[in-house]
């Protein structure tokens, strides 16, 4: 691996550490898509013609709407699609699975709560007995 994967990875692993999964994605996000519409307007000035619609053109792709009004035509624009695809589809998957588990671990505090609030009325009940 590299330097920046192992970069990237420690900030990702730091992020989930510290309960900071939302923000880490939101803003990671916002980097491939100014990156990805950056470079896509480098290597097929053709289709995007300026850096708006390759901004617009990545946002579409990264949200997985795919609308169609902007495409790349070229290979390397193709790879470029490709890749902020997979990101896009990623990032969407490990948003379901961040706010799940937050639903889930909501769920499962209250349940704990209120089993210790049962078992210590009990106590007390048994205390005054």
């Amino acid at each position: 691996m590299s330097e920046a994967d192992g970069f990237v990875g420690r900030r990702a692993r730091r992020a989930v550490a510290n309960r900071r999964v939302f923000p880490f994605l939101a803003l990671t996000t916002v980097a491939v898509m100014l990156i990805a519409g950056f470079v896509v307007t480098i290597i097929d000035k053709q289709d995007f013609p300026d850096f708006g619609t390759a901004v617009w053109w990545s946002i579409v792709t990264l949200a997985t709407v795919g609308y169609g009004d902007v495409v790349p035509h070229t290979g390397w624009g193709r790879v470029v699609g490709s890749g902020v695809i997979v990101v896009g589809v990623t990032f969407i998957a490990f948003l379901t699975a961040v706010v799940t588990s937050l639903f889930v671990e909501s769920d499962q505090e209250e349940h704990r709560q209120r089993v210790e609030d049962l078992q210590r009325a009990e106590h007390d009940e048994t205390r005054r007995l």
